[in-house]
């Protein structure tokens, strides 16, 4: 777990995934290409299976893990959408999955753990809390840890989405992520840069979790200060190798406030019919609000997940 994944881990990724994961439409917009004065490309990842990205990465960990460590369970810590994944992955190799998620998980994700089979173990809704209470359950059972970022082989996974969006848009001038633990930025970073050289790739995350962005300029893994911003899947810190791979890769990191989020989810279910969670909304927000310019160019956005708690919309 101590090296990042290279271009040719990506390609194998795509091949081992490809019974299971979803190949994601591409959509556009003219309402955003208005907007923003360029053309925009969404890569629909919330309609990947359990809703999100990351089975990508989730199945691919699985996938590749040895069968007589793996069959003692698996376990990981997460606020919901890597926990389904892992969830699911784990199901469909049959093996027994505990997850363990801060008490503040949004409900639809909780939920759909359980769906998947999963034993749920809740946590405070910190970083520490997440680390120290799936350590404790290891040290006893003997389950084999998917990090929900900070893992080559998820890493590879993730990166299978910039892949995929670039087969079909190859003459994109950049691409735009959101950024919690880095896993989806690294992936990208790296299939998207061994592709093409000349690309951006820039990441977005929530002005109430600026951690990627301070580490960024810092030159250094920044700690999360706050996780109360609305997207609730940004709210992690970098690991060691998604932040090596953004300090060497990434073109920049911008941030975007809480009431920009909220308008551009609620934008994309307005304009272009799809569910979103507001994490997706924050690149989207970045080209909106300007802090990214798509001016005369083809921009890529991933478009993260649409696991969203219908009772608790945002704009309520």
């Amino acid at each position: 777990m101590n090296r990042l994944p290279e271009y040719k881990d990506i390609l194998q990724a795509a091949e081992c995934i490809s019974p299971y994961a979803k190949r994601t439409p591409v959509l556009t917009s003219t309402w955003f290409n208005r907007q923003t004065g360029g053309k925009l490309f969404f890569k629909c990842e919330n309609f990947q299976k359990v809703g999100a990205f990351k089975f990508r990465g989730a199945c691919n960990a699985v996938m590749l893990l040895d069968k007589t460590d793996a069959k003692k369970g698996v376990i990981t810590h997460s606020s919901g959408n890597h926990a389904q994944a892992v969830a699911l992955a784990a199901s469909l190799n049959g093996y027994k999955a505990t997850i363990v998620m801060p008490k503040n998980s949004p409900s639809v994700k909780v939920n759909a753990v359980r769906e998947y089979g999963a034993e749920i173990v809740f946590c405070e809704n910190t970083i520490e809390s997440r680390e120290e209470t799936a350590k404790k359950i290891m040290e006893n059972t003997g389950d084999v840890f998917i990090h929900p970022y900070n893992h080559p082989d998820v890493i590879a996974g993730q990166g299978t989405a910039a892949k995929e969006l670039l087969d079909e848009q190859p003459d994109l001038d950049v691409i735009i992520v959101p950024v919690g633990g880095g896993g989806l930025m690294s992936g990208t970073l790296i299939a998207a840069k061994s592709i093409n050289p000349k690309i951006e790739v820039i990441g977005a995350e929530p002005e109430l979790a600026d951690d990627a962005w301070r580490s960024f300029k810092s030159g250094q893994i920044e700690p999360v200060l706050r996780t109360d911003t609305i997207a609730d899947g940004l709210r992690t810190s970098l690991g060691e190798l998604t932040f090596s791979a953004i300090q060497n890769l990434a073109d920049d990191i911008v941030t975007v406030p809480e009431e920009s989020i909220i308008r551009d989810m609620r934008n994309v279910w307005e304009r272009m019919k799809i569910i979103i969670e507001p994490s997706c909304a924050v690149p989207v927000s970045a080209l909106m609000d300007g802090k990214i310019s798509a001016e005369g160019k083809k921009a890529g956005i991933i478009l993260t997940g649409g696991n969203v708690d219908l009772n608790s919309l945002p704009w309520l």
